[in-house]
């Protein structure tokens, strides 16, 4: 298990100095899946829905937050990021759309949380539109994938490979 890097030398939470850390090009993949009855997934798929199409909305708020990461997350960086992906597919043998976030930048620190704050958001926009219609939509698992870059280098989850088909 690695150090915690958010805590000083007293132990007090702090926002890590990454000042001189090098400019290095960072991406980051996180995945997120949304349970539903198979009548929420069809009603999604037919695009009919009053507030206009689910998985588009349900994209840009995920690109949203991936930029307010830092304004959500305490202690975390703000970034520029050079590039953010939310990309949602439905899997109706599972009844679940499947997100994938992926965020790019080239800085000093990851963007893990970027990925994973689209993921979420993404995953609980569709969870808005359609709570009308299915409460009992499930939001989970909802994980980092992968990790390229940085000092640490590269980073993929062991279930990664075993991604929902």
């Amino acid at each position: 298990m690695g150090k915690l890097t958010h805590l000083n030398d007293k132990g007090q939470a702090h926002m890590v100095d990454v000042g001189n850390k090098p400019d290095t090009q960072r991406e980051a993949i996180a995945t997120a899946e949304v349970h539903m009855l198979p009548e929420t997934l069809a009603f999604i798929a037919s695009g009919q829905h009053k507030k206009g199409d689910v998985f588009a909305v349900s994209r840009i708020a995920g690109i949203q937050a991936a930029k307010q990461c830092s304004n959500l997350i305490p202690l975390c960086h703000p970034l520029i990021l050079t590039k953010v992906e939310v990309d949602m597919e439905a899997k109706t043998s599972k009844n679940l759309v499947f997100i994938t976030a992926r965020c790019c930048v080239y800085g000093k620190t990851g963007v893990e949380m970027e990925a994973l704050t689209a993921a979420s958001v993404a995953a609980l926009t569709l969870y808005d539109m359609c709570k009308s219609i299915d409460r009992g939509m499930v939001i989970g698992p909802i994980s980092l994938q992968e990790k390229l870059g940085g000092k640490s280098g590269h980073w993929l989850h062991e279930s990664s490979k075993e991604r929902v088909d």
